[in-house]
């Protein structure tokens, strides 16, 4: 079967930033920044991007475009390719298992924001208190039933239209579907994400008798002016560490699948350090002007009480949006940006497990696309009605964050010491009209993976006992907890048995051939 292409260079970067560009640059990104030292946090997290954003990309994009060359759209084929050794295809289901784990919650919690869009835009959002706010949004995802809300219907028919748009992108293919998702959903979401800087700088102080300091100058040095004591604070730099891992969507096997479709001498070495710096405009220029700037403006410095991640999104900005003129429009245009970027992401969580089976299995698109959506629509449902009960957060942990940092971990390694840096640095420039900086190669084989193998030790020290032991767990959730944890396991059993049937019948097919 001959394998798909990018239609264009532009296309091919839109739409791995826009597998980059997701929920986190708008909502994690601005609470990190604020919580660990505004101004200070941006010292290692820039180092963070040097050395593990930049360096994990390139390696990324070289892993997937020498796969694709291989046939392979996916880490078990280009790990098998990188390293003859029996194992290494197992590794490499992970990076078929994590989107698709992670897709089954990504999904519905992205179509949180489209709801969210159309009740705006017919003002049903007109909050006076963060009560209210808060109130609106327990009752719209089903954790309870209020005077907003008698169930989780309204919620489930947007989580429909969103999952039933995912499915039909991936269906309609790489260059049909995934690009030209891109080329509408990115220029628009930066059109947005513009409009919304513009409207946002010109609030200046909401209430100049009472509050004279709250205003959008002090809002953005809330964001922005250095607190340099907490450089002191080791996890400040773990937290910068991991808004760059999460931020640039490395170790979740999505950037090599993309990769596989680019031509054997495509330049990666421009197109990855492109897609990491229209990323970074996404999320440091646009996401940190946005949010916090905004909330400080109406509530001062207390917004720190006020402004976790889906606080500050769902509850908070509701909140200042309802205080300006037009507030609906421009409240509209802000679950829009998230919503955008949220159904690119989820198209990209969603098309390794799709490749896998086309490229593996032999199966066409259509079948591969409806299979895939089948696995979504039916895991999903214990995210949406188990809500409540830590479902959602215990397969977060396990794989949007521990399999993350595990997954990027044995890549790094078998990058540098099975394939070789060498080779792999080669692989790099083929057909590369920019000359990477010798110091990333020694970046690569040795910082890298140093704070990579940090980070996964630190995360699984620190949060992996409590999370395993269930520690703070409530009675009455643990068999919620426990339920998130067989399905896991059954997801790691299953992507072990069927790369091992895919591998068998390519055996099977040599021993004919011969």
């Amino acid at each position: 079967m001959k394998r798909e292409h990018w239609g264009s260079r532009i296309g091919l970067v839109l739409a791995v930033a826009g597998n980059a560009v997701g929920l986190g640059n708008f909502l994690r990104f601005p609470v990190q920044a604020a919580k660990h030292g505004g101004g200070a946090f941006m010292i290692p997290y820039f180092f963070a991007f040097l050395l593990l954003g930049i360096p994990l990309m390139w390696v990324e994009w070289t892993v997937g475009r020498f796969g694709g060359a291989k046939g392979h759209g996916t880490t078990p084929g280009m790990f098998d390719e990188m390293w003859k050794h029996p194992v290494s295809k197992y590794i490499g289901s992970i990076g078929v298992l994590l989107p698709l784990m992670i897709g089954i919650y990504y999904v519905y919690v992205m179509t949180w924001s489209l709801g969210y869009a159309i009740y705006s835009l017919f003002g049903k959002m007109n909050f006076s208190a963060f009560a209210q706010a808060k109130e609106f949004f327990n009752g719209y995802i089903g954790v309870a039933q209020n005077s907003y809300f008698h169930n989780i219907i309204p919620a489930y028919i947007f989580y429909l239209v969103g999952f039933a748009l995912t499915v039909w992108v991936i269906m309609r293919g790489v260059s049909g579907g995934i690009e030209k998702l891109a080329k509408i959903a990115m220029p628009t979401l930066f059109i947005f994400a513009i409009l919304l800087v513009v409207r946002v700088l010109t609030i200046g102080t909401p209430d100049p008798v009472h509050h004279p300091s709250w205003n959008i100058n002090n809002g953005l040095g809330f964001m922005w002016n250095p607190r340099f004591d907490t450089l002191l604070d080791g996890s400040t730099w773990l937290a910068a560490a991991g808004q760059i891992f999460f931020t640039l969507s490395l170790g979740i096997g999505a950037i090599q699948c993309y990769a596989s479709y680019v031509k054997e001498h495509e330049d990666i070495a421009l197109a990855g350090l492109t897609t990491a710096s229209t990323n970074e405009f996404a999320e440091v220029i646009l996401g940190g002007t946005i949010a916090i700037p905004a909330a400080y403006a109406f509530f001062g410095p207390e917004i720190s009480k006020i402004a976790g991640t889906f606080d500050l999104g769902f509850k908070t900005l509701p909140l200042v949006f309802a205080k300006i003129p037009l507030g609906n429009i421009f409240s509209a245009l802000w679950f829009l940006l998230l919503f955008f970027a949220g159904i690119t992401s989820s198209v990209a969580l969603a098309q390794p497990p799709v490749a896998f089976l086309e490229d593996e299995f032999g199966l066409d698109r259509k079948k591969a696309s409806l299979i895939v959506g089948i696995i979504l629509f039916v895991f999903s449902q214990p995210v949406i009605f188990f809500l409540s009960h830590g479902f959602l957060d215990e397969i977060d942990w396990w794989m949007g964050t521990f399999g993350l940092a595990f997954f990027a971990t044995l890549e790094i390694f078998i990058f540098n010491f099975a394939f070789g840096t060498k080779r792999g640095w080669e692989e790099l420039h083929k057909g590369a009209q920019i000359k990477v900086p010798g110091i990333f190669y020694y970046i690569i084989r040795y910082i890298t993976p140093l704070f990579l193998t940090f980070i996964f030790l630190y995360w699984a020290l620190t949060d992996g006992k409590a999370k395993l032991l269930m520690e703070g767990v409530s009675a009455t959730d643990r068999p919620y907890i426990i339920l998130a944890r067989v399905i896991i396991l059954l997801f790691l059993v299953a992507g072990i048995v069927l790369v091992k049937i895919a591998w068998d019948r390519k055996q099977r097919g040599k021993e004919v051939d011969l």
